[in-house]
């Protein structure tokens, strides 16, 4: 076995990022995902059809998928969106934020801009990501250093000192003995879970809506988002991918329309149209009727959070270590900057301790004390947004007045709104 080996366990865009960030750096690794490998062909498949959800990138994270090579495949795929506008506003008051390039905003015609946007981001839909890491994991420059195990299941793993590490064992019989366990498996992870580390889960009682919209006006590379009574309701623009899409672009968005619970699972047995139709009416038509409508599906909403991200030779990433409310996008984003830490934190005390310290208590405990309380933030931030506007307190006319005014006095202070959105951009 090779020196300084680190198993991850989940290969979805966290855990394949952290893997390539590793190799990169001539770390040895392994990667182990369940599913199945599939081929070129297959991924071509998942590809001709339009997905509904979408990954709202901050520059932060896009910086680092440029880092491990894996964004110059999903720009060479033109299936992403850029945005540098993005437009907050309540349905019902006089609140609104705007952050970013604020002209166009409205506009049918963007060509009296003299500048070029600042970028806020990029909207990509899941499957476009993981082909592009994909198609990196598979390139000779990393091979020497990263080992993909697919269509596997890990069944258990023993911890068998603090020297040695973890053993793991997969379906099929083999172990593999690694110095860190990386847990990069969920929601529901199984790393976890079999470390004996808790979670606290808040349940919302409400669920997500998500589908694609064709809608009558250009998004002018804006991601929108209305705070309703109900709940939150995201426009983010979609990639244009078809000769008819790149002939009138900029027309299809995906939606996250937030509901209470019993709400939701009764509209989404409604038709297409009633739906699109409802939809249209809660963004007030911002842009204008909805055309078309696809791929309908819906899924609860909580927000969750392991009790510690670190354990012995064990460190949780991404949605193994928390989960937050989607009303600002930030789920990915959060477990991209769990990546970068990680990696400067094992690069720093490898290389202060003449290579002899890897996945340490003291590197995976620095690790923890820098993200946990950020990530512990967010949660706890985004889930007072959603409170403050679909919480029943939030209904009430004096708590609108200062909301309201609130926003609006913000919407005021240009050095504020830039900050915000730097912030939004993660950089």
């Amino acid at each position: 076995m090779k020196k300084n080996h680190t198993l991850i366990i989940g290969s979805g865009i966290v855990g394949a990022t952290l893997a390539l960030k590793l190799a990169q750096d001539k770390m040895p690794v392994t990667l182990i995902d369940a599913r199945p490998e599939r081929d070129e062909s297959a991924w071509q498949d998942v590809l001709s059809k339009r997905d509904a959800r979408v990954y709202a990138l901050s520059m932060a994270s896009i910086n680092l998928l440029k880092d491990i090579g894996a964004w110059q495949h999903i720009a060479a795929s033109k299936r992403k969106a850029d945005y540098s506008q993005m437009q907050v506003w309540q349905l019902n008051g006089m609140g609104e934020l705007l952050f970013g390039e604020s002209e166009g905003i409205g506009a049918e015609d963007n060509s009296s801009k003299t500048h070029e946007p600042i970028l806020l981001g990029s909207m990509v839909e899941p499957a476009v990501i993981e082909h592009a890491l994909w198609q990196r994991l598979h390139e000779e420059d990393v091979s020497d250093y990263l080992t993909l195990i697919a269509g596997h299941k890990v069944v258990n793993m023993d911890w068998l000192g603090a020297q040695q590490g973890y053993r793991v064992i997969l379906d099929n019989g083999e172990a593999i003995d690694t110095r860190l366990l990386v847990g990069a498996d969920g929601r529901g992870s199984f790393v976890r879970q079999q470390a004996g580390i808790g979670v606290d889960t808040l349940d919302y009682k409400q669920t997500a809506i998500c589908c694609a919209i064709q809608t009558e006006k250009p998004h002018q590379a804006t991601a929108r988002q209305a705070m309703l009574p109900t709940g939150t309701l995201a426009l983010l623009p979609l990639a244009d991918i078809t000769d008819a899409d790149k002939t009138n672009p900029q027309h299809w968005q995906s939606i996250v329309w937030t509901l209470p619970r019993n709400q939701a699972l009764a509209l989404i047995e409604e038709e297409d149209r009633f739906i699109a139709d409802k939809l249209a009416a809660a963004s007030n038509y911002e842009l204008g009727a909805i055309n078309q409508i696809e791929s309908i599906a819906s899924f609860p909403l909580a927000a969750q959070q392991a009790k510690s991200y670190v354990a012995d030779n064990l460190v949780l990433i991404g949605d193994a270590a928390h989960g937050v409310h989607p009303l600002a996008g930030q789920g990915l984003n959060l477990g991209m900057l769990d990546v970068q830490v990680l990696c400067e934190q094992l690069a720093h005390d490898f290389t202060r301790s003449d290579g002899t310290l890897w996945g340490s208590n003291q590197t995976l405990r620095h690790y923890e004390r820098s993200r946990r309380p950020h990530n512990s933030l967010m949660m706890h931030s985004f889930s007072a947004l959603n409170w403050l506007f679909a919480g029943s307190l939030g209904q009430m006319r004096p708590v609108q007045q200062i909301r309201n005014e609130g926003m609006y006095r913000v919407s005021k202070i240009k050095p504020l709104m830039r900050l915000f959105a730097k912030q939004a951009s993660g950089v």
